[in-house]
């Protein structure tokens, strides 16, 4: 038990550490400006058209870091700083949140396999923590319930784990086009491309995270004798 708490310790405390060192690294090229003036929207605009997609729209989002893309409504949404600025770090944001949308009009498989996932998720991902929680209390009278938890639990396990490949091709591709499209001098591509591994390291926490705890939740379902 105490060995399971000294690991969700560990991984809280690096996730912390990823969040801030995200977020500082963001904060540090967005003093870089682009040398082609061009803002967040712009450059998603321009990704978009370079790759033959005229039917997704680029519309701005309140809130930071907030930026996604939105399948259903085809929609690239990029948080207010990222949309009208011209640096280094909204380059990298709004090219990523395109590689989505390239991800989407070319049926990316693993995006198709998430976006099939949601449904599901939405409906388990309400239940599980509450039959986890109640199962944990009636663990000798009514063990089946945490079963049920756990079970609901580890698809949302599974979504996370299923969201690396999705967001690290995404940057490949945002990178790949930044690229070959030079539309980056070299000193914006190299903080573009930081900026873009910190990201991609969250969801990497996210889903060590979600895993230890689905391990940690049935070594009580097995050792509940």
């Amino acid at each position: 038990m105490m060995f399971a708490y000294i690991i969700s310790a560990a991984i809280a405390i690096i996730g912390g550490f990823v969040q801030r060192k995200l977020k500082n690294k963001f904060k540090q090229y967005s003093q870089i400006r682009l040398q082609n003036g061009l803002s967040g929207k712009e450059i998603a605009e321009k990704m978009l058209a370079d790759h033959g997609i005229y039917d997704v729209q680029v519309i701005s989002t309140r809130g930071q870091l907030t930026d996604h893309y939105n399948p259903s409504k085809k929609t690239v949404n990029l948080s207010e700083a990222v949309y009208s600025q011209r640096n280094a770090a909204a380059a990298a944001v709004a090219a990523h949140e395109c590689g989505h949308a390239i991800q989407h009009a070319k049926g990316y498989s693993w995006l198709q396999l998430r976006s099939k996932m949601v449904p599901t998720l939405n409906f388990t991902g309400r239940i599980a923590q509450f039959a986890i929680m109640g199962g944990i209390f009636l663990i000798n009278t009514f063990p089946q319930l945490l079963l049920i938890g756990i079970i609901f639990f580890a698809i949302s396990v599974l979504f996370s784990i299923i969201t690396l490949p999705v967001e690290y091709n995404a940057s490949d591709r945002a990178l790949e086009w930044l690229e070959n499209a030079r539309m980056l001098t070299p000193q914006e591509y190299e903080g573009a491309k930081d900026a873009l591994k910190w990201a991609a390291r969250t969801y990497v926490v996210a889903a060590i995270g979600a895993l230890s705890s689905l391990l940690y939740y049935l070594s009580i379902y097995l050792n509940r004798r």
